[in-house]
């Protein structure tokens, strides 16, 4: 699917198809489309394919005609995710006068303030970064609320599901961690090479700012990420306790039922007992006998607990 917009001159972005310069969004993009970019733009095919590969890293690239540029974003969540989050890669190349984007899938590439008034392609592709960096900060803050409602159920859970949710959580932020990184060094090739890219000043400013708050964004995942991984053999150990206690009630409730069952048993036997059959006391003598076992018992571990 292909969108276009442009700068207006209030500095906006605005959908249009005859205003310059053109920023052309593809998203999950067909062969067809595939095919134009890389004949009619002069894309490499496989930077263009990478730019949809989720595990590819992010680099900086120049070419004859055009720098490309490929960055990290979260992917949005979905509840069929199963507490998995995703990271994805998007394709950003710089022709003179175009914008060509490439995603995988649909995101929310413009959203928030920042885009109320740009001034050019290279400040769209600064803030392009700049809310991938909010965006993992928005994941990071709900993997924490994520992790804090899981452990609240560990405690009183006996079941693994908790605890596998928790590793997907740890397994999605080792994602966010790696992708972290991996802007960063691109931030880095950007201030290295800002000459080349045509930055500004203010743009060159705006660099430093996105250091700073990558810098962080990774510190954060990374320190949620050592404290799931090293609080996860205790949250291990206390489903396993409470798996323990659950056991060491039921045998107590299966003595309680089985002492009685044998003192009912051995005056069902067909021998010889002290009590006559014909008794009129017999069954209430047994059914005595059958309840003072089962007290002694709940007797006994009641004294030993107090």
């Amino acid at each position: 699917m292909l969108r276009q917009m442009y700068i207006s001159d209030n500095g906006k972005l605005q959908e249009d198809d005859k205003a310059e310069p053109r920023v052309y969004i593809y998203t999950e993009p067909t062969e067809a489309e595939k095919k134009e970019l890389v004949e009619q733009y002069k894309i490499d095919e496989h930077t263009l394919n990478s730019s949809l590969d989720p595990d590819e890293l992010s680099r900086l690239e120049f070419e004859p005609e055009h720098i490309a540029m490929i960055f990290k974003r979260p992917r949005h969540y979905a509840a069929e995710d199963n507490f998995l989050f995703k990271v994805a890669s998007t394709g950003v190349f710089m022709l003179k006068d175009k914008l060509i984007i490439v995603t995988a899938d649909e995101a929310p590439l413009f959203e928030g303030r920042p885009f109320m008034k740009v001034q050019s392609i290279q400040d769209i592709v600064l803030k392009l970064i700049n809310r991938s960096i909010f965006h993992f900060l928005e994941h990071l803050k709900a993997i924490n609320m994520l992790s804090g409602s899981i452990e609240q159920l560990i405690s009183t859970s006996m079941e693994n599901r908790y605890l596998l949710n928790l590793f997907t959580l740890e397994k999605s932020l080792v994602y966010y961690v790696n992708a972290t990184n991996s802007n960063g060094v691109l931030i880095e090739k950007l201030k290295n090479n800002a000459g080349k890219i045509g930055l500004t000043p203010e743009n060159l400013e705006f660099l430093d700012d996105l250091t700073i708050e990558n810098s962080q964004c990774r510190e954060q995942a990374n320190i949620y990420s050592q404290v799931l991984a090293s609080l996860m053999d205790a949250r291990a150990t206390i489903v396993a306790n409470n798996l323990n206690i659950r056991i060491k009630m039921l045998t107590i409730l299966t003595m309680a039922i089985m002492l009685p069952t044998l003192v009912v048993s051995i005056f069902s036997m067909n021998v010889r007992l002290p009590l006559v059959h014909n008794n009129p006391m017999s069954f209430w003598i047994i059914a005595a006998l059958a309840a003072l076992s089962a007290l002694v018992l709940v007797f006994l571990w009641w004294k030993k607990h107090w």
